[in-house]
């Protein structure tokens, strides 16, 4: 089979003939129809990632259909079109995951590939009114979306929600997951464009980061019964200017942070936090529970994920630089089987 195999860190991945996968007991045969690209992938080919080793099929998104099944395994999954769980072994306790949690596409060969093997635990049907492409997008940061945004940033109905990063895939399935869950819904992003589009799914305005007083015009911008503050919000980026989301949040409000793009956080006021009573959050990936109930909400709710380009799987190299340059909104897809 063809897989998109990384040999060395900071060398560009190699597409090349590797062996196709037995499915053990308890496992199942994918064939990859679609694979969607994490920032996780950039980060492991660049080495600033923990305990790499190559070479390795890289990839924690992918959907296709079971083609065998190993020893133990229902026949019942034969022929199913499946979406794969890529967060594995989280244990019994749902505040952390625990010793043998992993991430699908380093350790184990990912779904950059026309075949892999699975436990059938981290299976989930697709749901019927996406293509495999849309299916592809939902993993990794749909399950991020949905625990820092259910679980750890605490919504509840009525809540406004602030997202940053707009056109990132986290901060839009949050931003989609919101809207279909009737919150009032604003984003930043140093991009008008982004904001524009954001807008075009349901978003009810936002501001440019770039601009020193975006906290400040969105308050401004956000006036009403709740005098413009914000009670989840959820970010992605962290560094200095973590700082101004606790300016805009409300007394009580939770803010749940999975990423730091923008380097470490800093010049927090205490005062500022306490006098507030406000609640900070970390968080990244989430539980069998809450993947199941992520593909179970957009199943429900017929939401459909934002894709901003398709790419073949020679072409892996073009759709990591497009992952890197941080130009995509929504998120990106490899096209692997028919």
């Amino acid at each position: 089979m063809n897989a998109a195999v990384l040999e060395e860190v900071n060398q560009p991945l190699i597409v090349r003939e590797t062996e196709k996968p037995d499915p053990g007991k308890g496992e199942v045969l994918v064939k990859l129809k679609t694979a969607a690209l994490n920032h996780r992938d950039v980060w492991i080919q660049k080495g600033r990632y923990a305990n790499i080793t190559t070479p390795i099929t890289l990839g924690s998104d992918g959907a296709g259909v079971v083609v065998e099944v190993g020893e133990g395994v229902s026949e019942y999954w034969l022929d199913k079109e499946v979406i794969i769980n890529p967060s594995q072994g989280w244990g019994d306790n749902p505040a952390f995951y625990g010793d043998d949690f992993s991430i699908l596409g380093m350790p184990e060969n990912g779904t950059f590939a026309e075949y892999i093997k699975v436990d059938h635990h981290y299976l989930v049907h697709k749901p019927k009114h996406l293509s495999f492409v849309e299916a592809a997008c939902l993993p990794l940061a749909g399950l991020t979306a949905w625990r820092a945004m259910m679980s750890r940033g605490g919504f509840r109905p009525g809540n406004r929600v602030l997202i940053t990063g707009a056109g990132g895939g986290v901060a839009l399935f949050v931003a989609q997951f919101a809207v279909a869950s009737d919150a009032e819904v604003w984003v930043t992003s140093g991009s008008d464009s982004k904001i524009r589009k954001a807008i075009n799914l349901g978003v009810k305005g936002g501001v440019n980061y770039k601009e020193p007083t975006w906290h400040r015009d969105l308050l401004a911008k956000t006036q009403g019964p709740k005098k413009g503050y914000f009670d989840t919000i959820i970010d992605g980026a962290s560094g200095p200017g973590f700082a101004r989301l606790v300016d805009v949040a409300a007394p009580g409000a939770t803010i749940c942070f999975y990423g730091g793009t923008n380097g470490n956080i800093t010049d927090l006021v205490p005062a500022k936090i306490f006098f507030k009573q406000l609640n900070i959050h970390g968080t990244t990936m989430g539980t069998r529970q809450e993947f199941e109930e992520m593909i179970g909400f957009v199943e429900e709710k017929e939401i459909k994920p934002i894709v901003d380009e398709v790419f073949a799987l020679d072409d892996v190299e073009m759709a990591l630089r497009r992952m890197e340059d941080g130009e995509q909104f929504g998120k990106i897809v490899l096209q692997i089987g028919d």
